[in-house]
């Protein structure tokens, strides 16, 4: 039962069924980690759920509400993390979690995670909503809050960066040129 009156039990279902899934897949595509993208999920629909008497059918969609709250999430979650680095850090303790990342993780996920890296933050975010939430781009837009064009570009930005890491042969040029003789 949920405490707040403004959402009752089967709306709260029909929104789970509804997002729960491709939230999910955004999630988990973004982080590269099924248990951080659960833990982010139930974060994004407690948020949901102590948030939605404030949601506005006239400034935006249901689903452009709760991807825009899945992002907040995760973006809360960058920034935890990134002070926690910078406290250990500070302490000097030892990461393991790169080495035990590097035992788990199978060639091509690593690949990826690696291009993924390279990009700026911009370019993964637009990457993630669009193959891993399966958004259309002008929901990016408006999840984002940026312009189309905006989102565009930086998706196929980001696209051809992901190409050109994964694929250096055929964007490189040839190495030495061949000597007739």
């Amino acid at each position: 039962m949920v405490d707040d009156p403004a959402v009752d039990d089967a709306d709260l279902q029909r929104l789970f069924s509804e997002h729960a899934q491709p939230l999910f897949s955004f999630l988990a595509y973004r982080t590269g980690d099924r248990a951080l993208a659960e833990d982010l999920l139930g974060d994004t629909f407690e948020r949901v759920v102590r948030s939605h008497s404030r949601f506005n059918a006239r400034k935006g969609s249901e689903t452009t509400w709760v991807y825009t709250i899945a992002l907040n999430c995760l973006r809360d979650h960058i920034r935890r993390t990134a002070a926690e680095g910078r406290a250990v850090g500070r302490a000097g303790a030892p990461d393991d979690a790169g080495q035990d990342e590097a035992f788990t993780q199978v060639h091509d996920r690593d690949e990826m995670l690696r291009a993924l890296a390279r990009l700026d933050g911009a370019e993964r975010e637009i990457l993630s909503l669009r193959f891993g939430a399966d958004l259309r781009l002008q929901d990016i837009a408006k999840v984002t809050g940026l312009p189309s064009s905006t989102v565009q570009g930086r998706l196929y930005s980001g696209l051809r960066k992901l190409r050109e890491t994964l694929e250096p042969q055929r964007a490189a040029p040839d190495p030495a040129p061949r000597s007739r003789g």
